[in-house]
């Protein structure tokens, strides 16, 4: 499968669009949760941005996908989405923030291996070197803010995160090539939705009994984090490999400390700034493009062995 290995200006726009929208959706949960279960959390998220790429799926008229491929959106959709936000919400009720900032920046690393596995992405020395100081990087950011990181066995819940995250993100690039990335996120999105319906069918009576400010939260995670960010997610991976695209979400906790600099005025340590800088460093030489190799200039008749 040929995909571009060179992050083009629109690869770049959807990953900046989509970082910027999920950096947001840790406060945004962590804010609705004491009104909704975990599930029912998922649910109201998932279902609003359902709504959404429904309505956008009539207005551009776009073809459906054909029955045999619907079995595989809906793993994919069940695996990458439901699981995701059902173990995501959990472990923001349960275990330290610290330990799942640094476990959840896996994925990157993840997503570079099963691509290689899957789709026989080939990954270069240099991506793999720029992977892992990204991820020092990450974690020198997560321990200089001051968050608690600690042993807990509960932190597999944000490991089958890491998991769900990477098949989601690598399954899901040869359906796109087939049918857009519109239609793939979309039809993942509905199936993910319904596989939802178990773990939060009290969400009817919860939104009753919320304040305006938590069914608030629930609309900005179905709308920013949910529609479009995952919209502009997974354009980014159809036009990009899928180890190249995955790095940037290193960049996350960079984004996160500068948003909270610049809109809440937390000044960052001399260390997040310097893990910030290795971060920016990683992802830089994981996408370094190499050199193009000249061709060897012919020799002159005289200097040609006889």
């Amino acid at each position: 499968m040929s995909t571009s290995e060179h992050l083009d200006a629109g690869a770049l726009t959807s990953i900046a669009v989509a970082l910027l929208t999920w950096s947001s959706a840790y406060a945004a949960i962590a804010y609705a949760l004491p009104s909704f279960s975990p599930g029912e959390l998922a649910l109201a998220r998932l279902s609003i941005a359902s709504l959404c790429f429904a309505v956008l799926l009539l207005v551009r008229r776009t073809p459906l996908p054909a029955w045999r491929d619907l079995p595989k959106l809906a793993v994919l959709g069940v695996v990458g989405l439901t699981a995701y936000h059902l173990c995501l919400n959990t472990a923001e009720t349960q275990i330290a923030g610290g330990t799942a900032a640094i476990i959840i920046s896996l994925v990157p690393a993840a997503t570079a291996a099963l691509s290689a596995l899957w789709l026989g992405e080939r990954l270069s020395r240099r991506t793999w070197l720029g992977l892992g100081i990204a991820l020092a990087g990450t974690v020198l950011v997560v321990l200089a803010s001051g968050q608690q990181v600690k042993a807990d066995p509960r932190a597999l819940l944000v490991l089958g995160c890491v998991l769900a995250s990477a098949i989601y993100f690598v399954g899901q690039k040869p359906l796109s090539a087939r049918y857009g990335s519109l239609t793939v996120t979309a039809f993942t999105f509905f199936a993910a939705t319904l596989g939802t319906v178990p773990f939060g069918w009290h969400l009817p009576w919860a939104l009753a009994a919320a304040p305006w400010s938590r069914i608030g939260a629930l609309f900005w995670l179905g709308v920013a984090p949910s529609f479009v960010g995952y919209l502009a997610w997974n354009t980014a991976m159809h036009r990009a490999s899928a180890s190249r695209v995955s790095s940037f979400i290193y960049l996350s906790p960079p984004i996160a400390i500068l948003i909270g600099w610049l809109w809440l005025h937390e000044v960052p340590g001399p260390g997040v700034l310097l893990g910030g800088v290795v971060v920016i460093a990683g992802v830089v030489l994981a996408n370094a493009r190499r050199r193009a190799r000249l061709p060897a200039s012919p020799l002159p008749d005289a200097c040609k062995p006889s």
